[in-house]
């Protein structure tokens, strides 16, 4: 089953993808930022430019016929909302035609879970969009960054704006999860699902 619905609705975009981050150098290599790098990594590959535009930076792109737009909020996390109903109003997109790529604690580092709606697990981003568009149902990517280990003192709020263990192969995760951006664009939510929920 393919993702979209031609035709059903005014909409010239096929899907809005939001990508969730912190603006700001400082922020530029944390766990939070994960969604910022895999919007940059298909705007890389789609040949998209970056413009500033509804409180954010956007990038219009092609993928197999296509419209995808992609956005990175420069609200800052907790005002992520503001920027993402902003453009969902300009582009005519309903929840569910919009995907949240972000990060998420409750996932092992490196697992991906593809999915529509579902609770908003304390992640401030996710509560923004939700309360701005004043529904929970939107397609969401969750990127697995772990907790801290047993032993860490750090917070779970420290932790997410921190960077990655040197360890971590984070082109690696960010190239994963921009093809099953891809995969979701292309084949649908069940098939992305299949191909990338388990890992």
């Amino acid at each position: 089953m393919r993702l979209f619905r031609r035709g059903e609705q005014a909409s010239t975009l096929d899907l809005l993808v939001v990508g969730l981050g912190n603006p700001g150098r400082e922020y530029a290599t944390t766990r939070h930022n994960i969604g910022f790098m895999v919007v940059d990594e298909l705007a890389r590959r789609h040949g998209g430019s970056w413009r500033s535009k509804f409180s954010g930076e956007v990038a219009d792109v092609r993928l197999d016929g296509a419209r995808i737009a992609l956005l990175k909020p420069q609200t800052y996390m907790n005002e992520s909302g503001r920027s993402v109903a902003a453009a969902a109003k300009f582009y005519k997109v309903d929840p569910e035609d919009l995907l949240a790529v972000h990060d998420e604690v409750d996932l092992e580092m490196g697992r991906m879970q593809a999915r529509l709606g579902g609770g908003l697990a304390g992640h401030n981003g996710l509560r923004s969009m939700a309360s701005a568009l004043r529904s929970p149902e939107f397609l969401r990517l969750r990127i697995g960054v772990g907790r801290p280990e047993r032993g860490d003192p750090r917070p779970v709020s420290d932790w997410v704006l921190s960077s990655f263990e040197p360890d971590v192969d984070v082109g690696g995760l960010v190239g994963r999860a921009a093809d099953a951006v891809e995969a979701l664009v292309r084949d649908g939510l069940e098939e992305a699902q299949q191909r990338f929920n388990e890992r």
